[in-house]
């Protein structure tokens, strides 16, 4: 019978470059900075990785459609190396194999990576993905955005909780406050610059209710994870060290898509594997036994339905515990603590692996301005797609006892 994750990987080292407009460094140059912070991090020599996994999105105008700009950029050992893509979940992707291969007993020592260069091919945001799920993507979805997806999100929250649609907008807008609030304590954020809820509101319609500060960009980076099973890291004399308590997937299956019992103002994935990690891990509360949070904050509705849909706020509730500062980084559950998508930045293939960066330096008091108190398990929450057709992965860590 299967048994799950729980506490059978630690997490060693981890490294995560700097987000942005990184004119500095190609896609390789990325890849090799958060790599050596993550090997001086592991204290182990680079030789002893034995397998890794490359999470890239965008391959046509990034690194290609092979593992092999990993493998050269790090000078691997000839080991296998394998590149994986699930939209923006491709990053916790990369860390679910990684993970998954140690647990198997396959390999002692195995590296998560993910990189993303997009602020140099011409595009302000996403380049062009008509093609992403296949040949029938543009019949289906002719003109498709991801603002205009994500908006509807908002609507269909607003219509079935019977809430006004300008106390949503505050919330919203308090999310981005927060979250900007948050990057400009992270020397390592794309956006470090504080904002006022004043200017979230008259910022310029994207798509509505979303305005401009409702909306996260895109961005350069890269991150990585090396990880070990918890024998390997008493080996190696770890203290405190921190452990994989679950990491749960979940993936569209075309119901929603096809509007037959979803109400348009959740995500459907995310309650799933929400649900299945709280089991993996042994979460019978997540409200009370969560410390911090990192979720998937494409956009500020995203992560206001995101707390309900991981059993955090209530159904229709989000917006109390927003407005009341649960998720401020003063909160009871701080969320977005290095600013998330929103400031952080999203280089996406990256993104699920610097949720985890970001935890796993919480649960070490390594993040300086921005450390919390005592910290004991964070929760990442990685979307990739839209509300109505997507890929989720929730992965809990903690550290080890």
């Amino acid at each position: 019978m299967a048994t799950g994750i729980k506490d059978k990987v630690a997490i060693i080292g981890m490294g995560c470059t700097k987000f942005g407009e990184r004119w500095d460094a190609d896609a390789n140059a990325l890849m090799v900075e958060a790599f050596n912070e993550a090997i001086a991090d592991a204290g182990i020599d680079p030789k002893e990785i034995q397998a890794a996994w490359l999470a890239t999105c965008f391959d046509e105008v990034n690194v290609g459609k092979s593992a092999l700009s990993a493998s050269i950029a790090l000078r691997l050992p000839n080991i296998a190396v394998t590149r994986v893509e699930n939209f923006c979940a491709s990053g916790t992707e990369a860390f679910r194999a990684a993970v998954y291969a140690v647990a198997s007993g396959a390999y002692d020592i195995v590296l998560a990576l993910g990189c993303e260069k997009l602020k140099d091919i011409g595009y302000g945001g996403l380049p062009e993905f008509s093609q992403a799920i296949g040949i029938l993507n543009s019949l289906w979805f002719p003109n498709i955005t991801a603002p205009g997806c994500f908006a509807m999100l908002a609507g269909g929250y607003c219509a079935k909780y019977e809430l006004k649609m300008e106390d949503v907008k505050r919330a919203m807008a308090h999310i981005s406050v927060k979250s900007h609030a948050n990057g400009a304590l992270n020397p390592k954020a794309h956006l470090q610059r504080p904002v006022t809820e004043e200017q979230v509101l008259q910022s310029p319609m994207i798509a509505y209710p979303l305005g401009l500060f409702d909306c996260c960009g895109v961005s350069d980076g890269a991150a990585c994870a090396i990880v070990c099973s918890v024998d390997v890291a008493k080996a190696l004399k770890k203290k405190d060290f921190v452990t994989v308590k679950a990491l749960q997937i979940s993936v569209s299956n075309g119901e929603e898509m096809a509007f037959s019992n979803w109400d348009g103002a959740h995500v459907v994935n995310t309650e799933k594997a929400a649900m299945r990690a709280y089991q993996e891990a042994g979460i019978k509360n997540p409200r009370e036994e969560l410390s911090l949070l990192e979720v998937h904050d494409c956009f500020s509705i995203t992560e206001l339905v995101t707390m309900e849909d991981l059993h955090v706020s209530e159904r229709g509730k989000a917006v109390n515990d927003v407005m009341d500062g649960f998720f401020d980084s003063t909160g009871k559950i701080p969320c977005q603590i290095d600013g998330g998508l929103k400031c952080f930045g999203h280089p996406i293939g990256a993104s699920g692996l610097r949720m985890v960066y970001e935890i796993y330096l919480q649960l070490h008091g390594r993040a300086d301005k921005r450390q919390l108190k005592d910290p004991k398990l964070g929760l990442t929450h990685n979307l990739g797609g839209f509300p109505m057709m997507n890929v989720v992965s929730v992965a809990i860590v903690g550290r080890y006892t």
